[in-house]
């Protein structure tokens, strides 16, 4: 890689404007594209101490060999700059998002002399209004079936238009009357243009007049003993209503919204927008976003380059009154300005606070967790991903197997109380939860008759009481080797048939943490006399690989498999700490010292509160006076007195809630 100070710029050559840089790399190509309000502060970041950069920005630098920029204006026009040359080199270290389709839109060319309906993607054109955008072309293509029956207006190409012209016959669609055929004369230009103009008005939300009017139109032929005419009409009310159902109403009728919203972690990001059009959800939309760029790409940097691959292509038309996020940019100005600009109008950046806009915010982050959920769960299931990713870790790691299984084991607590760790197993990359397992850790007692609880002292425990144990059924299974169908050793519990517990030693043992995790999870193998085991750390703030005896750690490419298979192993770990954590909490925030006191059982217990009022009381009582309760013989009493000094004598009382130390 080269040396980012062999093309340094000298800081006086730097200007201070805003503008928008490039790096280039050894043979030209552009590596990464950004924005600036002063160019000199921003580059002169990168060209700082090596060491002190985050590993993908080290990356970046070092990969580039020279660095270019262009002095704009204003910040607004630098967004503008950057995101055109996004588009135009692809830079390896933006911002990649999977999907860069263009929205399907509901076109009606008014600008013809015979206007039609149709669906249109890309760039917008003069004279034609837009209905959407859509999740789906077939979801306009349904809505616009149902409305035909309304509104007549013609679908058909320019080519079928005018054949049907010069023949004297209308198409299909013209006889079944979902079109009113004006290619044969039936109705005027002025009557078809009409047609369209009411179309437009029922899509752009002004829908109640439409259904009103043909109420009434059922109503009067009803009345007339048009039955048929009115039957027509009924099937045509019906149709309308359908079409509205497509739309789900959520909001005000004048509201123009793009809702975003975003669900990730570290490598990959979620994301969902509906867009709602005249108070209506018109379209729905998602993809994944792959998190690699320079520095921590936090949420606000996100949701920045989100827009502007959302609307950098679009025209005014394009753009909304409203878009609302989850978080604003971290120039949110800048970007309002932007898509104002683009619009030709005001437009309102901003994260909904209450009422219904809040909570439809709440349902699109609702599918954007859903979309990650499944997107996860797909690359999981793949075969071939599953192998690259054990694959990767055998060289990356350098073992001498690909890990087919791996434990991963995590620590949890609050400041030192109700300390438990978790075993979470996965083979073949794939989590085989009948071998979780949960530990209480008890500690590690000193010279001084003190108890060592922290992070690393319970790695060490946990690591050898699961190690332990798979060496005493590794032992009492003899040295005899077992053909396939000799599945009775000593590694098989005889009773259900099924392995012991820690029967199988894994290939790779995960911890969550760093150096300090890994050097002692390592010398709990060591001091055991295991030396085929890896060992090695995740190291949740960098994502990096830590080894035991490595100086440095291992760093992964963000798009690896192995590293996308260790975060999921780490973070499983992870929920199955957190889960058994918070069950021990919760159950230590509601025993009582009365609890498993022999003889007293839930109505002496109730019964003996209600008299003294608290369990401190209680204790004080004598044995005389708890007698005197109904129920509690003196034999019992003489058991609840001593059970209480006993208790206040080697454990203080202590506020579960708050851990204050009680009188």
């Amino acid at each position: 890689m080269a040396d980012p100070s062999t093309y340094r710029p000298k800081p006086g050559e730097i200007p201070v404007d805003p503008g928008v840089y490039r790096f280039r790399d050894k043979d030209g190509r552009v590596i990464y594209v950004g924005k600036a309000k002063s160019l000199r502060s921003r580059l002169s970041s990168y060209f700082q101490d090596i060491a002190a950069l985050h590993p993908r920005t080290r990356t970046m630098v070092q990969t580039g060999a020279s660095v270019e920029w262009t002095v704009v204006r204003n910040e607004v026009e630098a967004l503008q700059l950057e995101y055109s040359w996004i588009k135009e080199y692809d830079p390896r270290f933006n911002v990649k998002y999977r999907d860069d389709k263009s929205y399907p839109y509901l076109a009606v060319t008014m600008g013809e002399e015979f206007p039609r309906a149709q669906v249109m993607r890309g760039a917008k054109r003069k004279g034609t209004r837009y209905f959407g955008p859509y999740a789906h072309a077939w979801a306009i293509r349904e809505t616009l079936d149902q409305l035909l029956r309304v509104f007549p207006l013609r679908t058909c190409s320019s080519g079928v238009f005018k054949r049907a012209g010069q023949v004297g016959r209308p198409c299909l669609l013209g006889y079944i009357e979902k079109c009113s055929a004006p290619c044969v004369g039936r109705v005027s230009p002025e009557e078809h243009r009409d047609i369209a103009a009411d179309f437009c008005d029922f899509m752009a939300g002004n829908t109640s007049r439409f259904v009103k009017r043909l109420e009434r139109e059922m109503k009067a032929a009803s009345s007339a003993l048009e039955f048929e005419q009115a039957a027509r009409l009924r099937d045509d009310i019906a149709a309308l209503e359908k079409a509205l159902e497509r739309s789900a109403i959520v909001l005000g009728d004048a509201t123009d919204a793009d809702v975003f919203a975003l669900s990730g972690d570290e490598l990959e990001a979620a994301v969902q927008v509906f867009h709602v059009r005249g108070g209506r959800v018109r379209g729905q939309r998602g993809w994944v976003v792959e998190i690699q760029s320079e520095g921590d790409l936090g949420l606000p940097e996100v949701v920045e380059h989100l827009l502007q691959q959302v609307y950098g292509g679009e025209s005014a038309e394009g753009v909304p009154r409203e878009v609302l996020v989850p978080v604003l940019p971290p120039d949110p100005d800048i970007v309002a300005a932007w898509l104002s600009n683009l619009r030709g109008a005001q437009v309102d950046l901003r994260v909904p606070q209450r009422g219904d806009k809040r909570t439809l915010m709440e349902t699109v982050t609702r599918n954007a967790e859903q979309s990650l959920a499944r997107h996860k769960v797909a690359r999981a299931g793949d075969l071939t991903a599953r192998s690259q990713a054990l694959q990767e870790l055998q060289e990356a790691l350098a073992l001498s197997q690909a890990p087919l299984r791996i434990e991963c084991f995590d620590v949890s607590h609050v400041q030192g109380t109700q300390v438990v760790a978790s075993m979470v197993v996965f083979e073949d990359g794939l989590p085989r939860k009948g071998e979780y397992r949960r530990f209480i850790v008890r500690g590690e007692v000193q010279p001084d008759g003190t108890v060592r609880m922290d992070d690393t002292a319970a790695m060490d425990e946990v690591l050898t009481r699961r190690f332990r144990r798979y060496l005493e059924d590794r032992d009492q299974a003899g040295d005899v080797e077992l053909d396939a169908g000799e599945a009775s050793g000593g590694l098989i519990d005889e009773e259900t048939g099924k392995p012991k517990r820690f029967a199988y030693p894994p290939q790779l043992v995960v911890v969550d943490g760093g150096r300090p995790q890994v050097q002692a999870a390592q010398r709990a193998l060591e001091r055991l006399g295991i030396d085929d085991v890896a060992v090695v750390g995740l190291a949740k703030r960098l994502e990096e690989v830590w080894l035991p005896d490595d100086e440095f750690p291992v760093v992964l490419p963000r798009t690896s498999e192995g590293l996308y298979l260790l975060q999921r192993v780490r973070d499983e770990a992870h929920r199955f700490a957190i889960t058994f954590h918070r069950q021990r909490r919760s159950k230590a925030m509601t025993t009582s010292a009365l609890d498993g006191i022999p003889g007293l059982g839930e109505v002496r217990r109730k019964a003996l509160l209600k008299e003294f009022g608290s369990v401190k009381k209680l204790r004080a009582a004598s044995e005389e006076e708890l007698v005197a309760v109904k129920g509690v013989g003196p034999n019992l009493a003489r058991t609840i007195h001593t059970a209480l000094r006993e208790d206040a004598g080697t454990t203080p009382a202590v506020n579960a809630m708050t851990g204050e130390v009680l009188d």
